[in-house]
């Protein structure tokens, strides 16, 4: 081939290259066409569920398409996955805390999805984590908590609720050599009644969950598991900072698209949540009187949170002699 022929083709191939940039640009930029769907893993009245109609009403403005919440509990967030996956629109996304779905190669075989099929988008809240006990227990630390646990090994109860926080405490438990039993629960909200109650003496969930018998001083909170303190309650130590590092799991929530949506077009959606975020501080309001820190961050910054969690959740599974299931 002539120089003359290499020339005009690298400048063709460059010109169409350039062509193709511009238009996943262009398409990026014309999304969305139509009405947007989240499918959410949590029922209503959730933190997620609450976060999540505070900003479909602030896109539905911006982009002047409906943003509609599509709640489907149930099946460890599996439904909703499902039906996000099977759907295959990019205009259907799913809006989901990465604990309903992070532990799923270690506690579900046969799984409708695979992980790739989740393309993040944006990180869009960080949940509080707590981890609470009956008013009367006789425990005002981690520290205390552990301690009389060992003391009496196998006499106290804790809440296990199916999912990544779930398999993070048994992981614990394992490492610490401390000896509770579980008692299993599919209701989140039936767990804290029960902790109010004393019939279970330890349960680690979303802060919002327990907050009703938090404010009622039936339960008391030791500490937060997010790598950082919560503003709503700036006085309880993180897990860390109460010398059990190995707890610490933030409560990432944040939207997912399918694997064919452009980065161009992730990374528009993203900056579209940020700024109507940081432009209305009812938001940020609301998800810290809910117990969710305000965190909006971008497709790469999200997918590096989820591998860090990924990463943490099979050395629980490791810890726990438990195989990545088929």
């Amino acid at each position: 081939m002539s120089c003359l022929r290499r020339s005009i083709l690298a400048a063709t191939l460059g010109t169409l290259a350039v062509i193709a940039v511009g238009a996943v640009s262009a398409s990026a930029q014309a999304w969305p066409t139509r009405s947007v769907k989240f499918i959410l893993t949590l029922g209503p009245g959730s933190g997620t569920d609450i976060g999540g109609r505070l900003l479909a009403d602030r896109l539905a403005k911006k982009w002047g398409q409906p943003v509609v919440i599509e709640n489907r509990p149930g099946g460890d967030g599996i439904v909703a996955i499902n039906a996000f996956v099977s759907a295959k629109d990019d205009h259907i996304l799913l809006l989901s805390p990465t604990s309903s779905f992070i532990a799923h190669p270690w506690t579900h075989e046969n799984r409708p999805y695979k992980p790739e099929d989740l393309a993040p988008i944006a990180r869009v809240s960080n949940t509080v984590i707590g981890i609470t006990v009956p008013a009367e227990l006789p425990v005002k630390s981690v520290a205390e908590l552990v301690a009389l646990a060992k003391a009496k090994p196998g006499e106290l109860n804790w809440a296990g609720i199916t999912g990544a926080l779930d398999f993070n405490f048994s992981g614990w438990l394992k490492v610490g050599n401390i000896d509770m039993k579980k008692v299993p629960y599919r209701n989140p909200v039936e767990a804290a009644n029960d902790l109010a109650s004393n019939r279970i003496q330890v349960y680690e969930s979303a802060v919002a969950i327990a907050q009703p018998q938090l404010q009622a001083g039936k339960i008391k909170l030791l500490a937060v598991v997010n790598t950082n303190r919560a503003p709503i309650y700036p006085d309880i130590p993180t897990i860390a900072e109460a010398g059990q590092s190995g707890l610490t799991i933030d409560g990432l929530v944040g939207l997912f698209g399918p694997p064919t949506m452009p980065m161009a077009q992730r990374e528009r959606i993203a900056a579209d949540i940020k700024e109507v975020m940081e432009g209305d501080p009812i938001i940020r309001d609301r998800l810290n009187a809910t117990a969710q820190l305000f965190a909006p961050g971008g497709p790469e910054e999200f997918a590096k949170s989820i591998e860090s969690q990924r990463a943490l959740i099979a050395k629980n599974a490791k810890d726990l002699g438990i195989e990545e299931k088929k």
